[in-house]
């Protein structure tokens, strides 16, 4: 039996949610996100910590080159400003992104820094253990003149974390490519994505990761970066993320909740989009996949920032994308197609 899209989103019962194909369009509006590109070496058994690890599989890594996938992926589009070593993983990442349709234009290759590695697991007690190499490594020696000034300045959305914030020269890129994006018109799109192992220490990230914070015209933060940029308040509580994490030029808060969904803040209306059950797998990648697919939206209509609506409709979405991910292992691979958002949207409402 054949189900248009129209009819298999509109047969979702959360009426504020529903997703049409109107609603995944595609879009030449482009998004570009700025940061690191890695390799992350994980265990290849379950629940060990890395010195109990037997062996790695490697896999790319990097949570704005894969917010960049996960935009194109479902059809959007998307391009990476970073640098990698000019050495074999550099390479193997360069080619991943260009077999996902993400432009490289804004991408560097350093001769003298090698590709940063990150060996990451997820230990029995549920304590995610991370290890770099970065010493340093070609995603921190981005130099402000290796820009691609015209790439920027098409940008519809700069997106963009805290990572590359750490050291120069890439401090300086990172600031200087906001100020262009900004300059031409870009809603900038920031994720802190704490690693504090990253940062000399926590002050340091702190102070590292609120001193854009006011630059940002959208903000999507976890439960536990709450607590932590709040120096312990509880995360749950509006009062406290209004007050501590809500500047005047934000135009929107995300609070993302895992399994439960997420919730919103504007200034005008707030509120909570319930989450999408399904058996994880593997986490990696579900904050990445869920900002990828609110951006896609966003980049393709703008206006949902003012209509609460839509912008529950954009937020459902992308907490489909975080769902599908979590059901594979990996990051970019788990990435899902609009194909297979819909196709997920016709099976919840067959269930």
């Amino acid at each position: 039996m054949q189900h248009s899209a129209n009819q298999m989103a509109n047969s979702y019962s959360g009426n504020s949610n529903h997703i049409s194909k109107e609603d995944a369009k595609e879009t030449s509006s482009l998004v570009v996100s700025f940061g690191e590109l890695l390799i992350d070496f994980v265990p290849t058994v379950g629940g060990v910590s890395l010195a109990e690890a037997p062996a790695f599989q490697k896999a790319p890594g990097g949570a704005p080159a894969n917010v960049a996938v996960g935009i194109s992926r479902l059809g959007g589009s998307s391009a990476f400003v970073g640098k990698v070593g000019a050495d074999e993983f550099g390479y193997m990442l360069a080619n991943i992104l260009k077999e996902n349709n993400v432009d490289m234009s804004g991408m560097r290759f350093d001769p003298n820094a090698r590709t940063a590695l990150a060996f990451v697991t997820l230990r029995a007690d549920g304590e995610r253990e991370f290890l770099f190499f970065r010493n340093p490594s070609a995603d921190m020696l981005l130099h402000e003149s290796e820009l691609d000034i015209n790439l920027l300045k098409k940008a519809r959305v700069f997106h963009y974390g805290s990572i590359s914030l750490i050291d120069e020269p890439c401090k300086s890129a990172h600031l200087a490519a906001m100020r262009i994006a900004s300059n031409s018109g870009s809603i900038l799109s920031y994720d802190p994505n704490l690693r504090l192992a990253l940062w000399p220490s926590a002050e340091a990230a702190r102070k590292g990761i609120m001193s854009i914070w006011d630059q940002a015209d959208v903000i999507k933060i976890s439960e536990e970066e709450i607590t932590f940029l709040t120096g312990g308040d509880d995360p749950y509580d509006d009062n406290v993320v209004l007050t501590k994490l809500f500047h005047p030029n934000l135009k929107l808060l995300i609070v993302t909740e895992g399994s439960s969904g997420c919730r919103y803040y504007t200034k005008e209306f707030r509120g909570k989009v319930g989450g999408v059950k399904v058996k994880p797998v593997d986490t990696t990648g579900a904050g990445d996949a869920f900002v990828g697919g609110f951006l896609y939206n966003l980049a393709s209509d703008p206006s949902i920032l003012q209509d609460e609506k839509q912008l529950r409709k954009a937020l459902y979405f992308a907490n489909v994308c975080g769902a599908i991910t979590v059901t594979e292992r990996g990051a970019i691979p788990a990435m899902p197609t609009k194909d297979a958002i819909l196709q997920f949207l016709l099976e919840s409402a067959s269930i």
